[in-house]
């Protein structure tokens, strides 16, 4: 799977850079603005990415993700502050708060992975908050997988 990264805090994407490929993907690139963003999107074409919500240019996060839902990338947020993230979650699958465990990330990474696959992923890990589904927000990027069942509006 070709992952892009959206972070500004240059350790944090390293880490989940390294993290990514130790898991068996390749990561496209990272960004740590919006503008990185945009320009990684058109160029690599991720099949998934990870998105801080507050970049170097502000916290424009939230419009990278919703740029990339309405491409058909799946994404979550990783954030310090998951209550900022809107109540439709910008097309997100879900979010991973900072301070997060490589363990956690790393059980994120397979359980999107496999939804990104098209295969059963089984039961969210507990590091992955998923969109609330009783918030009316079904994730863009997931409406057209009719293998994303599980997670939308708590543990399945």
């Amino acid at each position: 799977m070709k992952v892009m990264i959206v972070e500004d805090e240059v350790l944090l994407a390293m880490e989940l850079e390294s993290e990514v490929e130790i898991a068996g993907h390749e990561v496209t690139g990272i960004a740590m603005s919006s503008s990185q963003a945009r320009e990684k999107i058109g160029a690599s074409r991720p099949d998934f990415a990870f998105v801080d919500i507050h970049l170097k240019d502000g916290p424009t996060g939230i419009e990278v993700g919703r740029e990339l839902a309405a491409a058909g990338i799946p994404y979550v947020f990783v954030s310090g502050n998951i209550k900022k993230i809107p109540e439709d979650f910008a097309g997100a699958v879900g979010a991973i708060e900072k301070p997060y465990t490589m363990n956690g990330m790393k059980n994120a990474l397979a359980y999107v992975s496999a939804i990104v696959a098209g295969d059963d992923p089984g039961l969210p890990p507990v590091s992955l908050v998923l969109a609330n589904a009783s918030a009316g927000a079904e994730p863009a990027s997931c409406k057209a997988d009719p293998h994303y069942k599980y997670g939308l509006g708590g543990r399945s």
